[in-house]
């Protein structure tokens, strides 16, 4: 027994199923204490309540709802909403972070100034301010429904939401989606036997010209064969507001707006150090080769840096899904605010809902940062 502990390996291993079993066993106490303490009160532990109406409305949903469905229901149309606003909220941070990233290194006075008032401005004014301003700005500085801006009577932007015309997909649409499937597979091939091909002639290949072209030409061919199975819903305005089409509601803009600013103005931290974590002999052999600013910056700096900016800009994305549950201070209706908030206090199952949300927010996080962990050993350099 001695030998056991006394060798390393073995100590580590004894160590960690001695913790494993303490926090096992202090799990299982608060369970079953909470347990004991639900059916002193005449109460057990059931998500039944799951499948009774809910008795409420979503003022935004992609699906089919209203209030007679399901709290199920309600809360697939919670997760729904805040995945789309964690998606965009995403790729606007994520743009806006390099925008101002790679401006702060810009050698024009006005422009480096300019994204760093925006950076140091957004970043230290907190999130749920950011939201109630973009939200106030737009419901009470936008015109009415009546006197709606026109973009090309193509979208009205008013202070209930933009309202956009809605695709109406025909079952043949399915040929669509298969064709722009097999484009996306053949563009990522193609970009695998371009780069190969570099490696071993030096010769460079068109691939941003040709997979664009690609993505966008068979797709189109494959709706012009099929006798172009959609067609556009466009709003109407009746009576006092617009009807069909799709509306993007002024908490959602908001919202979007909001985490994509916040969010950005870290990213752009995180762009900028990556970018000057590499060794400034690269841009100057990179100009060397002839190579223009733009053209150094895209295919020489940001390759290498990225190596630098990916594992921090995880917790960002991370924060920005986690601060999407803000939402409820204006109203969007995310997993928070359907089932952990009216569903709650309808049924007063706040064990059972409180914990579908933190298993559904862990779900997203998890999710999100296996994809980057993917991505980030994708990209790291390998070492022989």
């Amino acid at each position: 027994m001695s030998n056991i502990w006394t060798d390393k390996k073995s100590r580590q291993i004894i160590i960690q199923i001695f913790v494993i079993v303490v926090v096992l066993s202090l799990f299982g106490f608060f369970v079953r204490n909470t347990l004991n303490n639900l059916e002193l009160l005449g109460r057990e532990a059931s998500y039944s309540f799951l499948f009774a109406p809910s008795n409420y409305d979503i003022n935004q949903h992609l699906i089919e709802y209203d209030s007679r469905s399901t709290h199920l229901r309600a809360t697939v149309v919670g997760i729904i909403n805040t995945g789309l606003v964690a998606f965009f909220g995403i790729m606007l941070a994520t743009l806006i972070g390099f925008v101002a990233g790679v401006s702060r290194l810009s050698s024009n006075f006005l422009v480096n100034r300019i994204a760093y008032v925006f950076v140091e401005f957004s970043r230290n004014v907190p999130i749920l301010l950011w939201i109630l301003l973009w939200h106030g700005l737009i419901v009470h500085n936008m015109p009415h429904p009546k006197q709606a801006m026109a973009v090309y009577d193509f979208a009205f932007l008013t202070n209930r939401g933009i309202y956009i015309p809605k695709p109406l997909l025909e079952p043949a649409f399915w040929g669509v989606a298969a064709a722009l499937a097999i484009a996306l597979a053949g563009a990522y091939f193609f970009s695998r036997i371009a780069k190969r091909k570099q490696e071993l002639t030096g010769k460079q290949y068109p691939v941003y010209w040709v997979n664009c072209s690609l993505i966008v030409a068979l797709p189109l061919l494959a709706f012009w064969l099929l006798g172009f199975p959609a067609q556009l819903e466009y709003p109407v305005f009746k009576g006092f507001n617009f009807k069909g089409g799709l509306v993007l509601s002024p908490e959602f803009i908001a919202l979007l707006i909001a985490l994509g600013v916040y969010t950005g103005a870290f990213i752009a931290e995180i762009v900028r150090s990556g970018i000057l974590a590499v060794s400034h002999g690269q841009t100057e052999a990179a100009y060397a080769l002839g190579l223009k600013p733009s053209l150094a910056m895209r295919m020489v700096i940001l390759p290498q840096a990225l190596r630098v900016i990916v594992p921090p800009m995880i917790s960002q994305y991370l924060n920005l899904t986690k601060n999407s549950s803000l939402a409820i201070a204006v109203g969007y209706m995310d997993i928070v605010a359907t089932i952990g908030g009216i569903s709650l206090n309808q049924t007063g199952r706040a064990l059972e809902c409180m914990s579908i949300v933190l298993a559904l927010y862990l779900c997203i996080s998890l999710s999100i940062s296996a994809f980057m962990n993917w991505y980030n050993k994708r990209i790291s350099l390998v070492e022989r």
